[in-house]
């Protein structure tokens, strides 16, 4: 059964970013969604909070927005619900931290959120399911037809590594740092219809994919193609979903504008005639690769004769060719801030900065809980 794209008539925009629940003298991951997001539900007839939701573990919640026009609004939405969720919590004794993944707290000591969902997951899944204790940050942005979406996955899919290694906070993975600057990204991975996207035609061919899948039993619903980029036909976006979560809202919203830029880009291109590229298979894995294990100092390959470049030279370029773009969209600030962080550094180099000069582990929680804190407000306020 063929799915209706749910076109959007601009390049609107929304993001979700998942945070981890942890013990502010300890600093390792809490379980206590269920009776935070209760109370928070409290005020709302249906039980459920409309931006604060659950996530896989008793650990995580997830902080969604609405559909936005700028990424000042959606980043100020985030602050918002963020502040609300800040006040629940810290009579608890508890924090919030937006890292890839949790540096030293292990899987098996998490306990699994209620639901049906969940449980089929696990159950069909097993241990790459178990393990997910991934937190990450996806953003959507508005496209005007499916056939839209489709060209846009296809070439965006090339640029998602500058995303991966800008947003990498993920060096360690039970205690120990990994090499890699987004070990999330490789925890991730080992879930099915999970990477890079395969090189579609056009919706058809989207459409063709999913009805093979669904009824060979392997997935459910379109909810479980957990695709790097994927096109999200019930809210007629393109959603890119290679993002770790990021420790800083300031580090949202330059990867929202450089997103929402990026698919404007497509569109413009779409509708002057001209061919998006298409980057190729092969190039668009190993420079995926390479954001993960080095980040912003990654050289990307940039052509099939395996001539590489800085990843820090073609996102300066990248940012200043989107310039004009961002000026449309009102973003131009946020988008610089993408310069910022190859400038001042990504989370997975602030936290090995933190060891190298005597912190630990405990140190990068409390360091990330704290910039999040610097944000929204030590009493759990908007910052609007």
């Amino acid at each position: 059964m063929a799915l209706d794209f749910n076109a959007s008539p601009t390049a609107s925009l929304g993001i979700e970013l998942e945070l981890g629940l942890v013990d502010v003298e300890k600093g390792g991951l809490v379980c206590e969604a269920s009776d935070i997001l209760a109370e928070l539900a409290s005020p709302y007839p249906d039980g459920e909070h409309p931006r604060i939701k659950h996530e896989l573990f008793e650990s995580t919640v997830e902080v969604i927005t609405g559909v936005c026009t700028t990424v000042s609004e959606a980043r100020d939405d985030l602050a918002h619900s963020i502040g609300e969720l800040q006040a629940a919590c810290s009579p608890r004794g508890i924090g919030l931290i937006g890292l890839g993944l949790h540096p030293f707290s292990n899987w098996h000591e998490l306990t699994r959120s209620p639901g049906e969902r969940y449980e089929r997951l696990v159950e069909r899944i097993a241990w790459p399911a178990r393990r997910l204790m991934t937190h990450g940050m996806h953003i959507h942005v508005g496209v005007r037809s499916g056939e839209k979406a489709i060209a846009t996955v296809n070439t965006l899919s090339g640029y998602l590594p500058i995303f991966l290694a800008l947003s990498a906070s993920s060096p360690h993975w039970h205690g120990q740092d990994t090499g890699l600057a987004s070990a999330r990204t490789k925890v991730f991975e080992a879930m099915p219809t999970t990477g890079l996207p395969p090189y579609l035609a056009d919706w058809a061919e989207f459409n063709s994919f999913l009805d093979t899948l669904i009824t060979a039993g392997s997935i459910e619903t379109v909810r479980e193609v957990w695709w790097d980029i994927r096109p999200h036909p019930g809210f007629g976006t393109v959603e890119l979903r290679m993002c770790d979560a990021t420790p800083t809202l300031r580090e949202a919203g330059a990867m929202a504008a450089l997103a929402q830029c990026l698919v404007q880009w497509c569109d413009d291109v779409i509708e002057s005639g001209d061919r998006l590229p298409v980057p190729r298979e092969w190039v668009r894995r190993e420079n995926k690769w390479r954001a993960a294990r080095f980040g912003i100092d990654a050289d990307l390959v940039i052509d099939d004769a395996g001539r590489t470049r800085p990843l820090r030279e073609v996102t300066i370029d990248l940012v200043a060719e989107l310039l004009p773009i961002a000026e449309r969209l009102s973003c131009v600030d946020d988008l610089r801030e993408v310069l910022v962080i190859l400038d001042e550094g990504a989370s997975y180099q602030r936290q090995r900065a933190l060891l190298a000069t005597g912190g630990n582990l405990e140190d990068i929680v409390a360091a990330a809980r704290e910039e999040l804190l610097a944000e929204i407000g030590s009493g759990g306020q908007s910052a609007r």
